[in-house]
């Protein structure tokens, strides 16, 4: 089963589920055995199939890290915090977790643009 460890031990995923802010970008960085890839991208294209079905989804991209590195970048839109804490907090969501071999571990965080003159617009 897969593990999760915050990217941000002083304000882990749980603790941003209390903010309101939309949209909201999750960045998931996946750590794995180097021999266990194939399950963990057929584990994650089933969450992800699921995930958008859910209210709120906007779209996701998975990242394969360059190199020999066994590490996955995921990054998924969503309308709102609100709406990402519902399909997260989801039993079935959580049943699914179970099929990412025990290698795996995980690291959510949500983020929301900013603006940066002439770079980024919010």
């Amino acid at each position: 089963m897969i593990q999760l460890q915050p990217l941000d031990s002083a304000v882990p995923i749980q603790d941003q589920f209390a903010a309101e802010a939309s949209p909201v970008v999750l960045v998931n960085v996946f750590r794995f055995d180097p021999e266990d890839e194939a399950a963990v991208v057929k584990a994650w294209e089933h969450d992800a199939n699921w995930m958008k079905q859910q209210p709120g989804y906007i779209s996701t991209q998975l990242h394969r890290a360059i190199g020999e590195s066994a590490m996955f970048l995921n990054y998924a839109i969503w309308e709102s915090v609100g709406h990402f804490r519902a399909a997260f907090s989801s039993p079935d969501f959580h049943a699914a977790l179970g099929s990412y071999p025990d290698s795996t571990v995980a690291s959510p965080h949500l983020f929301e643009r900013i603006a940066v003159p002439n770079l980024c617009v919010a």
